[in-house]
């Protein structure tokens, strides 16, 4: 296990609510940066520590290698970046204690390298640095500067790495010779509902829209439109996405259940009521109307899908 430094100032928001990390491959200028290549050292188990507004503001564990993928939507961000990046999957947790390393830099000084350090001597965040390997010494000083607020943080998170799994319908994509191998990865981690499109559906959706739950371990990231009616691009596309409880997924994927525009939901009349009520498919949450990408999306689902 190898611990990171992440400088996610300019998308702190997206990064942790989306549950990765994304740099360009290069500049929009086409200039390279080796921070960017760094995304590719880091492996599933890792641990990060993130850095936003001068504090350790989460500490995340890494689910999976890095991946090509095209620009998350980080709003007015990024316009110096190109638009083809390696993103890394990670979980975060924001911390109830955030420490100031400028406040507690006398304890981490001598143990800054010198290079692609985290901090300057002044304990102010090196933004020249976008993601740096912290040694271990360094790593046991921030986390003893942290405190419990840490080891509770690594012990949520840690549950959250699995094993890889493999189907048959991710040999069918790998065995395809019309497409790069870039795509191949990138759809291969879709139809696990990881990778880009994951990222992109958590910058839509926070919870279950049935439940209301927003643990993202016990969440499936969902196409709207079903994927064997999806063209690749729709695949990856974000606003083709939900996160649902399994058993909500499981309604919704065969057309039992649906939703309007505006976020009400729809039950289907041969949906088995007595199995509705034992699973409480009900409106439990107030309708949260849905943005105008994700509502073409739906209206396939109601049309095609869902069982009238």
């Amino acid at each position: 296990m190898r611990h990171w430094w992440v400088n996610q100032n300019q998308t702190y928001k997206q990064e942790v609510t989306g549950g990765f990390m994304w740099s360009p491959k290069v500049k929009a200028n086409g200039q390279k940066n080796p921070f960017y290549e760094t995304m590719r050292n880091v492996a599933s188990g890792d641990v990060v520590f993130s850095f936003f507004d001068t504090r350790i503001k989460a500490i995340g564990v890494v689910t999976a290698v890095a991946e090509s993928a095209p620009k998350p939507n980080f709003g007015a961000a990024g316009k110096n970046w190109g638009p083809e990046g390696w993103l890394v999957p990670v979980e975060y947790r924001e911390l109830e204690t955030q420490i100031r390393p400028k406040d507690r830099i006398a304890a981490l000084r001598g143990l800054l390298p010198d290079k692609y350090s985290p901090l300057q001597s002044n304990g102010n965040g090196n933004q020249t640095v976008y993601l740096t390997e912290v040694s271990p010494p360094l790593a046991t000083a921030l986390a003893a500067q942290i405190g419990d607020a840490y080891y509770s943080a690594l012990s949520q998170l840690q549950g959250l790495v699995k094993p890889e799994t493999w189907s048959v319908e991710e040999d069918a994509i790998r065995g395809r010779t019309d497409i790069g191998a870039t795509l191949i990865e990138q759809l291969v981690n879709a139809r696990r509902g990881q990778g880009i499109f994951k990222a992109n559906v958590r910058l839509n959706e926070t919870c279950c829209r049935i439940t209301g739950t927003t643990e993202l371990a016990h969440l499936r990231a969902s196409h709207i439109k079903p994927w064997r009616a999806s063209t690749d691009q729709e695949k990856l596309d974000g606003c083709n996405g939900l996160l649902l409880a399994p058993h909500v997924d499981h309604l919704f994927d065969r057309g039992y259940i649906s939703f309007a525009d505006d976020g009400r939901l729809m039950v289907s009349a041969k949906a088995a009521p007595d199995l509705l009520r034992a699973w409480s498919i009900e409106q439990r949450i107030a309708p949260r109307p849905f943005k105008v990408g994700q509502r073409a999306f739906l209206e396939y689902h109601r049309t095609t899908v869902f069982k009238v």
